[in-house]
């Protein structure tokens, strides 16, 4: 038989969050263990190998994937782990190991706890595939359990995920409820404003980057190399179409909980796939909002019309507007370098024109141009009311203004009742004596004073009166909408849905709002 001192040991320890509740399986119970073990068995010790905080669900562990580095390299002809669900729990892995890998390399394995031992040959052995799907079952039955508790707190409100949406932080009282991060949020509100007055994705991107505004990947240190394709560090950072979609379409930034987003493949994998959006987790008022609900709907109603909308080096002030009245796809309008002219072509014709599913649609945009913004004048002249819109107006301003102040109040009550909860909690910990009467009574005094200053500020939003209209100026905008001398994008896609040319040359303009006369 080989002498043990023969033997070039290597000690694995492994410890994942899931079994770190259990004092039998820490890093020091495994090391004590093992190191009892060798000393009994007069084993030669070559090296440790600690991964620490990693699941048994897969192998892509560092200190594992040195310890197998290191067979290769003939460094080690031993392994000795505290039981089999330290080496692994996928049993399909770990019975690869065992059955196959170690004897290919010649290595020889102990599981102390499991009795198994690869160079002797005992009915434990035999029995090891079987404690490998036990363990792996183990970990299925673990991985399920955190799934449900992670959706059953999701249901109830409260944000569960690591890092923070774009325009929060976690509040430093209650690590599952989001406060505003006044700083980005600042850059949110911009990116909404630049979307109301017609600009698309790309063009917003644009903006911010030229106005040197930190991405939020540059608040990670990080941001995205788009030319080597690679993640480098940078202190600003490039906006990209994607992000600025994602914030315009992310409804947590009307004070909404939106969770489970994505989903894990199985228990074993890293890999994350899209849930559909009707399987989302949305929870409404579960803290204080960036923008406005009104403002974020209306938005949604608007990116249709821009994000489609080709990137172009000439601005056309009907674009994504217009639509083929027979086919009912998008009309696009296209520059022509040999005449100077702009002309429109329907999509779906240029694009299978050999199939003679649709016609041309072809018409001089210059002069289709005014002839629409023509019609357009002469309706809002024709059908809109002065004295209705002023009086809407006012209305709406008074009651979005309630609203905001409404919602700040309910925010603070929130936050004053999680304080007082925290309040509670603290006054426990000194009774079981986790922390000591000084540490008690700063953080009583901490916890009060915070109290104590959102009263004061819900107190002054209560007597807080809406601010008053005023009048001559709202008149004086509503002159200047009905006259329409000078009309923008912004103002153009407020007023119309769609637009449909025939090929007849008849023309259809949807408007977004209705003849109430």
């Amino acid at each position: 038989m080989i002498g043990n001192n023969s033997f070039k040991v290597g000690l694995y320890i492994r410890l994942s969050r899931d079994d770190g509740n259990i004092e039998s399986d820490s890093i020091v119970s495994q090391r004590s263990l093992l190191n009892q073990y060798v000393k009994e068995n007069n084993y030669n010790v070559i090296d440790e190998y600690v991964d620490d905080g990693f699941t048994g669900t897969n192998f892509e562990r560092p200190a594992f994937k040195k310890m197998i580095k290191d067979i290769e390299n003939n460094k080690i002809n031993m392994i000795i782990t505290k039981d089999m669900s330290r080496l692994g729990r996928d049993y399909i892995g770990t019975g690869e190991l065992i059955e196959k890998y170690f004897p290919n390399n010649n290595i020889r394995y102990i599981a102390i706890n499991d009795g198994i031992d690869t160079f002797i040959d005992n009915t434990n052995n035999d029995i090891a595939p079987f404690k490998a799907i036990m363990n792996d079952m183990y970990a299925k039955d673990i991985s399920k359990k955190v799934k449900s508790s992670l959706h059953s707190r999701m249901k109830d409100g409260l944000y569960v995920s690591g890092r923070c949406p774009f325009g929060y932080m976690k509040d430093p009282n209650n690590k599952n409820h989001l406060i505003i991060n006044e700083e980005q949020a600042k850059t949110v509100r911009l990116i909404f404003d630049l979307a109301l007055k017609g600009n698309t994705y790309h063009y917003i991107a644009q903006e911010l980057t030229k106005r040197k505004i930190k991405t939020p990947a540059s608040y990670y240190n990080y941001v995205w190399n788009t030319k080597s394709s690679k993640c480098i560090s940078k202190e600003l950072g490039v906006w990209v179409d994607t992000t600025i979609k994602a914030i315009l379409t992310n409804q947590i930034y009307v004070g909404d909980s939106v969770q489970g987003k994505t989903k894990k493949i199985n228990y074993k994998l890293k890999k994350t796939v899209k849930n559909n959006p009707k399987d989302y987790i949305i929870v409404k008022n579960t803290h204080e909002a960036i923008i406005d609900r009104d403002t974020f709907n209306y938005v949604q109603t608007l990116l249709p019309k821009n994000v489609k909308r080709p990137e172009k080096k000439r601005f056309y002030l009907l674009d994504g507007l217009l639509y083929c009245g027979d086919c009912k796809h998008r009309i696009t309008i296209r520059y022509q370098n040999k005449t100077g002219r702009s002309y429109t072509t329907c999509n779906y014709y240029r694009t299978y024109s050999k199939y003679h599913v649709c016609t041309t649609h072809t018409n001089n945009y210059e002069t289709l141009e005014r002839v629409i913004l023509d019609n357009i004048k002469d309706v809002c002249k024709k059908y809109l009311d002065k004295k209705k819109i002023k009086d809407s107006i006012g209305n709406i301003k008074f009651a979005d203004n309630n609203l905001k102040i409404k919602k700040q109040i309910e925010s603070l009550e929130l936050t004053n009742n999680k304080l007082t909860e925290n309040l509670d909690k603290t006054y426990m910990d000194r009774l079981k004596g986790f922390i000591d009467e000084s540490q008690y009574l700063r953080i009583r005094k901490n916890i009060k004073k915070e109290i104590e200053d959102n009263q004061k500020n819900i107190a002054k939003l209560k007597n807080q009166e809406s601010n008053k209209i005023d009048n001559k100026k709202i008149e004086k905008y509503i002159d200047k909408f009905l006259s329409i001398e000078n009309l923008s994008r912004e103002l153009i896609i407020n007023l119309v849905e769609k637009i449909y040319i025939y090929q007849d040359k008849r023309i259809d303009i949807i408007f977004t709002f209705k003849n109430t006369t």
